[in-house]
């Protein structure tokens, strides 16, 4: 029970390509191990840079390194002043030719990564885990995801005891492997403990044969069915027009006009009681109801 399978691993091959792209050979512990280290060194290098992802291709004699981030201006810094410091500390690093390409994502509220990001970073401003998680689902939903859910987990609100809440909205199929659903997980170092935060996004369902080489996959504009039908329901869950309709009939029918408070002089005069007992002939409205008609006053 519980064993829950990572969803872009479940759906490598299927939908998703990989993030490291090279052959292994005789020394794949070794390539791994030198993938980790440039992962771990470049998001601490670019801590401000909004990096979703590291991809990492290897020739012979050469390392590509594409980073995905949603601020190309901070990482390649003025004239690429940034870009080549960062070529030449990697150069140091991994004693290999190095190449860095910077691939810029469009909507980083539909990145996963840095969407868990951003609320970690909201919870160590001391900002209400409530209130971060529900923004956050509220401007996911607005770029046209299909579905979101966030889950947080620790010492919530500085409580003694750690607990994990999660607030979701739309669909988030973790069966479907033709679900495009990006996941990732940030911790936020609060001063009474570390708050773990876990995102899915569901961007929509890829049809037919999807290209998975690596800086294709969904970081920029997602393929499928990414959002919400024109005609489905609003943030409200009921469809919008219908809950409109609704309540202007309410109101038409409880209030019309003059009914309520009583009409013109003469005629049916009005009646506060309601319309059922009607207020006597001649005057104008009866208060108490039609026991007593209005009479010629």
């Amino acid at each position: 029970m519980g064993q829950k399978a990572h969803p872009i691993g479940n759906r490598l091959g299927i939908i998703r390509g990989w993030d490291s792209n090279w052959f292994g050979g005789n020394h794949y512990a070794d390539k791994l191990v030198e993938d980790e280290k440039i992962r771990k060194y470049l998001s601490a290098r670019i801590n401000k840079g909004g990096v979703s992802k590291i991809v990492i291709e290897r020739t012979l004699k050469r390392i590509t390194v594409t980073i995905h981030t949603a601020r190309p201006g901070i990482v390649i810094g003025k004239g690429g002043a940034e870009v080549d410091k960062i070529k030449e500390e990697l150069k140091k690093l991994t004693k290999k030719e190095v190449q860095i390409n910077i691939f810029e994502i469009k909507r980083p509220e539909l990145d996963a990564q840095l969407v868990a990001e951003g609320i970690a970073k909201q919870l160590e401003a001391r900002i209400s885990f409530r209130r971060a998680m529900k923004t956050t689902i509220a401007s996911t939903m607005r770029m046209g995801a299909e579905g979101i859910k966030v889950m947080t987990s620790g010492r919530l609100g500085g409580a003694e005891m750690a607990r994990s809440e999660q607030y979701k909205e739309g669909r988030i199929p973790l069966h479907t492997f033709r679900a495009d659903i990006d996941y990732a997980l940030a911790e936020a170092l609060t001063t009474y403990g570390k708050i773990g935060v876990k995102v899915w996004i569901c961007k929509g369902e890829v049809y037919g044969k999807r290209d998975l080489s690596p800086n294709i996959g969904g970081t920029s504009s997602a393929s499928g069915k990414g959002g919400r039908p024109e005609s489905a329901a609003g943030f409200g869950g009921r469809g919008n027009e219908r809950g409109g309709e609704r309540g202007g009939e309410r109101r038409g029918d409880r209030k019309p006009g003059g009914d309520r408070r009583g009409g013109p002089g003469g005629g049916q005069g009005g009646n506060r009681g309601g319309g059922a007992r009607p207020g006597g002939q001649g005057g104008g409205p009866n208060r108490g109801g039609g026991s007593r008609p209005g009479g010629s006053r």
